[in-house]
Order: structure tokens, then C-alpha cells, then sequence
């Protein structure tokens, strides 16, 4: 690293009397330059450029052109003396944000740049227009990169790695970053981590552990991210901690004594700062319902997390070998050093000019800086010159980088993911209480039914009792009234026979006699009479005594019908009572089928939190899974760093833990969180071949192609048609997706959705349904390439690319179905039938290389079939063809226009007619 120690810009004797103290400044003269990112517009799309250093897939950024500000030197103690009747090689405008490099005493050149910063600018103003905006941006998600270049000896260690133990005006850029980042965090809920390393002769070592001299770079192959798994990584609590860590790695970094510096840094160093910050005000909650019958989870949104890093690196001093006088290893140091300025000089050519290639592999410094410079990060660049006009070459050089570094132009992207560790321990709380509470409800519930059971038992017995009790006494009391009225009337029965035989023997004596009764006279017949009446009384006397009795054998009978009544309600009552405790026992086993919801969705949210804990600690970033942004996501990231066998473990283990079916019943789950994350858990599963066979077989295409049916919501339209398109790339599964109506719904969704990414999902998937040739009627038929050409009004240019890829395969079957003479229709394509033609051509050039790749094949494939001949000439596609021939990048296609051109005779008269020569 170039340091100052010509001018005492290291750590070490300064000279504070070239620099003065921290002052206040002028708004005017310090336009902040920087954006806040909560303030940047989510949906701003990248315009058009060529590859960058980070070539990453772009998925929607802000842009961030590279700022520059120059920084000019004193003269040290040897210039004044040596270049005391010379005049400086540079004049500074700084109102002006210009620089004047003067050729000679009456010419010069002028330069603009973000910011000028005089001999006399202090250490704050420095970090208040170079680097604070950076920091800012940081601190909202964003990656930023803070970069110093120079000369050897013209300050850049100075600017940015003082410490300013002695003085604290002199703090560098890093300092006083740290500072504003820990004054920002909260270090209950986020974290600040740092690691300081160097690159010394193509070698990545470790500040903070020298043992550990020989740290290998990771790319990820679909995001481009570059990480550092091997270094060390040091949490950050207060300020005290990280001036140390600086002042280890300071001593363990390589320096030598040049001629341009007594102390010249021999090694580019490197400061990385990682920012974890739980996002305020969007936490999300657990809530949840807690009633008598109940314990259902609402929601499971775990809370956002944003991800900032931040990249200070100070540059070793570019130099010549002749000035520095470097010898020995000291020669070889410079040797790599130069090689390794070289190469980032080259990378920000290749940018500023908008080259089709950036040479980001030829140095591992550019390696690790290609998210800086045509990347995702905001870049600042501070370029440091001296006013020697000994060093005039030196100068111009390193003014002429920066004014290539403004052309490069970043697309800053937000780093967001969910926190599942967070919402796993919360989740863990939540079970916790739901186990005590349900634990508390169950045995209150238990000493409740025991007490009914008791309470119930006790009046069943009483009951009981009372009835039999009851009972006993009316048998009793009706068997004595029974047997007295049975006596009685024995009694009374006796006492008729008795009176009915006097009676026959008055009769007899009255009949034998009667004259004698005649002759007794009036007297006798009164006498009989009299008897007789009496008679007639006793008689209905008995009769009234039997109607008493037959009264009281009625009452009787009432009272035992009343007795069996009451026992008959006994009875209910206790049927009631063992209905209750049936109740009781269903609504027992509903509660423990509810805590073995949450526990298999705690399991399964668990999973995820250790395997992004994983991924994590070995440094690789990726997404965390929107929806997820994904389980099984997360499995195939980390296939590029593990064996085979542990992404089968890990799919193995999601199976084990929640299930296949489980996931797929969700998908029909009433709650729409919850049917978010089933279908995100399916797309991801879905990505994985040996997962596809098992979702179609359990049901899950069919699903999938219900949600796009029955639901309006566009995420779970986008993740559903993301599912469906990774389905689609076995050929089994096409034929499925088109029996089931899979291309009429693909249609509807792109017709009524806007999202550029629900469009590049269902985009994809009617791609991989245009590459069958036995479905190519049937697709046009139910309008699937209307669907295609529809989207092409997102102009968004992943969707773009994916319609190219589908016109792509549908000309290649197409082609190869005409060449095999196994074609169902003998005229021109479907595709120019349904308009396709003008916008393929009007494409032929676009800057987009998968775009422009995938039309180039489908023009060469729609070119093999004779009878599309005319309408492509009509069409402009003949020139297309012709330029395709000669300029195209990729040999293949070259070859197959060329062939295509020759062997048409349409084309071949076409050309004869507009001479053309081929």
C-alpha cells in the first residue's frame, strides 16, 4: 500500500503543519453526494450494459456511478528543498470540482472530478465527501467500497488507516467509519463484524492471524458474491477494540524503505466491515389465539434482517523501478504490485469502455473488487497526487484512472433476508408456553372431570338409595293395605253366605206357610219386607268398599309408574354426564393434534435456520428464501461447496421432518401465510430433479396448477409458475402439464400479471414447454405463443430473454421437424403466422447477450425451412442473417447462418439481386 512516509502520512512522526485541523465547511462547497438508500426507488431497472466485474444475474437495482475525488499533497521536506524553482504540476479549482495538469508554463490540461480536495483539507472533510455516503448506504443493506490509489509516498494510508492517536484530527477514513457505524447500531439486536487482510504477492493473508497467510477466494456461482471463508472475523462492540485489531494488523502488514518512502507499503490491504441490522418497525409478531378449545398460530413471519458490507481498501503505491530503486525482493514485490494495478486498470478500461469482456480472472485483487466497480456496491475512489513536478507521468496516470474509474456504473441492490434463528427461538418460547399452558389447562381439566365424576356418582348412589328406599315402602305398605282388603272382604263374604242361607230358609218357611203368613195378616208381610230392605243395604255397602278398594289399588299403581319416571331421568342424567366426558376426551386429543402442528413446523423452521446458519459460517451469502427465499434453495447453494451426499442428507431430512404430503396439503390451508411458504417449500423441492418425480406423483403439478386457477394473488402466482417451470424441464411432466390445461393458465396469468418477475417465471415455463416437438400444435393452439409475444410488453429484460429462449425453442423443433420430413404442417411457422417475425428481428441486436444469443438461433432455425423464406426476406431478416454470418461472437451460430444463407435458393437470388457479397 502506498503510504506517505516521505510526507509522514503513516502512523508514525507527521507533519501536522501541511494539514490543518478539522474546520467547518460551506454547504456549497460540500454537496452531499450520496443518496440515503431507504430514499432510492425499488423498482428502477439497470440500463443496458456490457459485463461487469460482478457478473452476477441482475434482478433489479438502483444505479450508482462510481464517484471520484482527488486529493492532493503537500510538498515534503525533499520537494521544497529540490523543486524550490519549480513551479507545481497541478493547480486545484476546488469550487470548480476541477484540476488543471500542467504540460508547461503555458499549457495545460483541465480534468473534472466529484470532489477536489486541496493541500489544506482536513481529515473530516476527507471522510464528509469521500466516505460517509458510503457509510450511509451500509447502514441501510447496501454493500459500499471505499478505495484509495496513488502514487507510492502521496498520502493514501494517510487518508485512510491514520489512527490519530496523537491527535484525533488526523483519524482516517476507517476510524472515523467505525465510529458512525457504532453510533448507528443497536448492540442488543445487531452485530458488527470486521476483517482485516492483505494481498501480498498474489497471496491473501491475514492481518489479524499471520499463520493463517494462504485464504482461497469463493465465488457463488449465481449471485457472483465474493467471500472470504477463511479469514478471520472479529465481532465489534466498542471502539477500543477495533482501534486495536487495526494496530495488530498495521504490524503485521509488509513494508520496505524505497526512495519514493521510507516506509512504502509492499501489500494492497484490505478492510471488510459486515453490518447486521434487524429491520425497525417491520419486525413481525407471533400471534396467537389462546381460548378454552384452542391454540392456533396466526402468522409465521420471521423478522427482516439487512446485511451491509463494507470494503475499504488501501491500494500499495503504484511505482516505477527506476524512481523507487527497488532491488532484490523488494524489486520482486514491486514487480506484483504494479502487475496487480495493472490488472484493475485494465477491468476499469474494459468498463468505462463498455467492452463485451472484463478480464476480472487475471489478479486476485480484481477478484475480490468485482462487486466494486461494475457491481452491486456504491464505490468511492479517492486518487492521491503530489505536486512534483518530478512526478508529472505519475500523476497523469493515476488522474487519467480516475477519470475512467467515473465512467463504471454500479446497480446498488438492497441485502435483505429473513432472521429464522430469531423467529425458531421465538417460536421456541411460544411452544414453550403453549406446552405449560396446555399442561396447566390439562390438569385443571383432569381435577374438573374428576369432581363432576365424583359429584355424579354420589347423586347416582343417593338416587339410588332414595328410590329403592322409597320403592320398599309402598310395596310394603301396598301388600298390608292388600292384605287387609283381602280380609275384609273374606270377612264380608262369610258374612252374605250366612245371611243368604237364613234368607232361603225364610223363603222355604214363607213358601210352605204362606197361607199362614195370609192369615197372620198385615204384621208378618211388614216384617219380611223390613229384613229385605235391610238386606239391599248390606249389599251396597260391600259394593262401595270394593269401589275403594279398586281406588286405592290405582293410586298405588301411579305412585310405582311416578317411582319408574324419576329412575328413568336418573338414567338420562347419567348418559349426559359420560357424554360430556366423551366431549372432554375429543377435545383433549384435538389440543395435542395442534401442539404437533407447531412442533412439525417448528422442525421445519429450525431446519432452515441451521442450514442458513451453515451457509453463513462459511461465508456464502445467497438469499434467504422468500417465500422464502428457501429451504431446499439453500440445499442446492451449498452443492457447489459440499459432496453429493450432504444435499441427499439434507433433502432426506426435510422429508423426515415435515413430509411431502403435509407440504402439499398446505397448499389448499385457509391462512395465506401459510399457503405462501407451502408453495415456496414446493417450487424449491421442485428445483431439484429427484424431487420432481415424488411432488407429480403425490399430486402436487396438479395443485400447483389449481393455485394458478383459484387464486388472484400474485406472489403465490409467481412462486406457483416458477414450481410449474422447473416441472417442465422433464418431458414426462410436459405432456402432464398440457393434458391438465397447463398452457391455457400459463396464458391467463401472463395476461393479467405485472410483476416483471411472476412474467419471467411463467415466461420460463412455457419456454421449456416449447422445446417438445409433440406438443408444438397444441401449444399454439391454446396460445401459448400469443402468451410469449404478450410479455414482451414488460420490456424487463430477464422476461425478455426467457420469451427469446421459448421463440428459440419452438424454431429449433420446428426446424428440426421440417428437416426430418416428420412435420404435421407443411407451411410456414407458426411463429411468423402469429406475428412473432418483426419483433425477432427488431431484437436481433439487443445489448443483452442472452437475448441477443437466444433470437440469433431462433432467425438461423426459422432460415432452414424454405417456405418461411419470403416473409423473412419481406421482414428484414435476411440482413440479420448476413450480419449474424459475419460478426456473431459465438462460432456455432456463425457457422449455422452462413450454412443457412448457402443453401437457400430464395436468400442466394435475394442477395445476387441486392449485391450483396457472399
Amino acid at each position: 500500500m502506498a503510504a506517505s512516509g516521505g510526507t509522514g502520512y503513516r502512523n508514525g512522526a507527521t507533519s501536522r503543519n501541511s494539514l490543518k485541523p478539522d474546520k467547518p465547511f460551506s454547504p456549497n462547497s460540500h454537496p452531499k453526494s450520496s443518496l440515503k438508500s431507504k430514499s432510492l426507488p425499488n423498482s428502477a431497472l439497470r440500463r443496458s450494459s456490457p459485463a461487469s466485474l460482478g457478473a452476477a444475474k441482475d434482478d433489479g437495482g438502483v444505479p450508482g456511478r462510481v464517484r471520484v475525488a482527488v486529493r492532493l499533497r503537500p510538498r515534503n521536506s525533499e520537494e521544497l528543498i529540490a523543486d524550490a524553482d519549480f513551479a507545481d504540476c497541478v493547480e486545484l479549482q476546488p469550487e470548480l470540482k476541477r484540476l488543471k495538469l500542467r504540460k508547461n508554463n503555458w499549457d495545460s490540461d483541465t480534468y473534472e472530478f466529484d470532489e477536489v480536495l486541496t493541500e489544506f483539507a482536513s481529515q473530516k472533510r476527507v471522510y464528509e465527501v469521500v466516505a460517509k455516503p458510503v457509510v450511509e448506504s451500509v447502514l441501510d443493506g447496501y454493500n459500499g467500497t471505499i478505495m484509495a490509489y496513488g502514487q507510492t509516498g502521496t498520502g493514501k494510508t494517510y487518508t485512510l488507516g491514520r489512527l490519530g492517536e496523537e491527535d484525533t484530527a488526523d483519524r482516517g477514513i476507517m476510524v472515523r467509519a467505525m465510529e458512525d457505524i457504532l453510533d448507528e447500531v443497536s448492540l442488543e439486536t445487531d452485530s458488527v463484524s470486521v476483517s482485516y487482510l492483505q494481498l501480498y504477492m498474489e497471496s491473501i493473508q491475514d492481518l489479524l492471524d499471520p499463520a493463517n497467510d494462504n485464504i482461497s477466494i469463493v465465488e457463488d456461482p449465481k449471485t457472483g458474491d465474493v467471500s472470504l471463508p477463511g479469514a478471520s472475523l472479529v465481532e465489534i462492540r466498542h471502539q477500543e477494540s477495533f482501534l486495536e485489531l487495526l494496530r495488530l494488523g498495521e504490524a503485521h502488514r509488509f513494508a520496505a524503505n524505497t526512495k519514493l518512502n521510507t516506509e512504502s507499503s509492499r501489500s494492497h490491504a484490505i478492510l471488510m466491515v459486515h453490518v447486521k441490522r434487524s429491520l425497525k418497525g417491520r419486525d413481525s409478531t407471533l400471534s396467537s389465539d389462546i381460548g378454552g378449545n384452542s391454540h392456533l398460530v396466526k402468522t409465521l413471519k420471521p423478522p427482516i434482517v439487512r446485511k451491509g458490507k463494507l470494503v475499504v481498501v488501501d491500494l500499495a503505491g503504484s511505482e516505477r523501478i527506476d524512481k523507487s530503486g527497488s532491488e532484490g525482493h523488494t524489486l520482486e514485490e514491486a514487480k506484483s504490485i504494479n502487475l496487480s494495478l495493472s490488472a484493475l486498470g485494465k477491468c476499469i478500461n474494459a468498463l468505462a469502455e463498455n467492452s463485451a469482456h472484463v478480464p476480472v480472472r487475471d489478479s486476485k485483487l480484481t477478484r475480490l473488487l468485482r462487486d466494486s466497480f461494475g457491481g452491486t456496491a456504491r464505490t468511492s475512489l479517492v486518487i492521491t497526487i503530489g505536486p512534483s513536478p518530478r512526478h508529472r507521468g505519475e500523476t497523469t496516470s493515476t488522474i487519467m484512472f480516475g477519470q475512467r474509474a467515473m465512467k463504471v456504473e454500479n446497480m446498488l441492490k438492497i441485502k435483505e433476508e429473513f432472521d429464522y434463528k430469531s423467529l425458531s427461538r421465538r417460536l421456541d418460547i411460544q411452544l414453550d408456553k403453549l406446552i405449560a399452558e396446555h399442561e396447566r389447562q390439562q390438569k385443571a381439566f383432569e381435577k374438573e372431570i374428576e369432581r363432576i365424576t365424583k359429584e355424579a356418582q354420589d347423586r347416582i348412589s343417593e338416587a339410588e338409595k332414595i328410590h329403592s328406599n322409597a320403592l320398599e315402602k309402598e310395596r310394603l305398605n301396598y301388600q298390608k293395605d292388600y292384605m287387609e282388603s283381602i280380609k275384609k272382604l273374606e270377612d264380608q263374604l262369610m258374612v252374605k253366605q250366612k245371611k243368604l242361607g237364613g234368607e232361603k230358609v225364610i223363603n222355604e218357611a214363607v213358601a210352605a206357610s204362606a197361607s199362614s203368613i195370609i192369615a197372620n195378616g198385615e204384621g208378618s208381610a211388614a216384617s219380611a219386607l223390613k229384613e229385605v230392605a235391610e238386606l239391599k243395604r248390606l249389599v251396597n255397602k260391600e259394593a262401595l268398599l270394593r269401589k275403594a278398594a279398586e281406588e286405592e289399588v290405582s293410586y298405588l299403581r301411579s305412585q310405582v309408574s311416578q317411582l319408574k319416571r324419576s329412575e328413568t331421568s336418573c338414567n338420562s342424567e347419567i348418559l349426559k354426564l359420560r357424554k360430556t366426558l366423551e366431549d372432554e376426551q375429543n377435545q383433549k386429543k384435538k389440543l395435542e393434534g395442534d401442539i404437533a402442528i407447531l412442533q412439525s413446523q417448528l422442525l421445519q423452521l429450525s431446519f432452515e435456520a441451521d442450514e442458513t446458519s451453515r451457509r453463513l459460517d462459511i461465508g456464502e451469502p445467497g438469499k434467504v428464501l422468500s417465500s422464502l427465499d428457501s429451504l431446499v434453495q439453500q440445499v442446492k447453494h451449498s452443492q457447489a461447496q459440499e459432496p453429493a451426499n450432504g444435499e441427499k442428507a439434507s433433502v432426506a431430512k426435510l422429508f423426515e421432518q415435515v413430509g411431502l404430503q403435509k407440504i402439499l396439503s398446505l397448499l389448499e390451508a385457509e391462512d395465506y401465510d401459510v399457503r405462501i411458504h407451502a408453495v415456496k417449500v414446493v417450487a424449491n423441492l421442485a428445483a431439484e430433479e429427484t424431487n420432481q418425480q415424488k411432488i407429480v406423483e403425490a399430486g402436487g403439478l396438479s395443485s400447483l396448477l389449481m393455485l394458478l386457477r383459484s387464486t388472484e394473488d400474485e406472489t403465490i402466482h409467481r412462486v406457483a409458475a416458477g414450481a410449474i417451470a422447473n416441472l417442465a424441464m422433464n418431458e414426462t411432466n410436459q405432456e402432464l402439464i398440457m393434458s391438465q390445461g397447463g398452457i391455457s393458465l400459463l396464458a391467463v396469468t401472463a395476461v393479467n400479471a405485472e410483476d416483471p418477475q411472476t412474467l419471467r417465471m411463467v415466461a420460463g415455463a412455457i419456454a421449456n414447454l416449447c422445446g417438445n416437438d409433440k406438443l408444438q400444435t397444441k401449444l399454439r393452439g391454446e396460445g401459448g405463443i400469443k402468451a410469449l409475444l404478450g410479455m414482451v410488453r414488460c420490456r424487463h429484460p430477464d422476461v425478455l430473454a426467457q420469451v427469446a429462449r421459448g421463440i428459440a425453442n419452438f424454431a429449433k423443433c420446428e426446424s428440426r421437424a421440417s428437416t426430418q420430413g416428420t412435420g404435421t404442417k407443411a407451411g410456414k411457422s407458426f411463429l411468423i403466422e402469429d406475428g412473432a417475425l418483426p419483433w425477432i428481428v427488431q431484437n436481433a441486436k439487443n445489448e443483452a447477450s442472452t437475448i441477443k444469443r437466444h433470437i440469433e438461433l431462433a432467425l438461423c432455425h426459422l432460415a432452414q425451412h424454405e417456405v418461411n423464406a419470403k416473409d423473412m426476406i419481406s421482414g428484414g431478416a435476411l440482413w440479420e442473417l448476413v450480419r449474424i454470418s459475419r460478426d456473431c461472437s459465438r462460432e456455432d451460430i456463425r457457422t449455422l447462418a452462413h450454412r443457412t444463407l448457402l443453401s437457400s435458393p430464395a436468400f442466394q437470388a435475394e442477395m445476387r439481386r441486392l449485391r450483396i457479397d457472399y
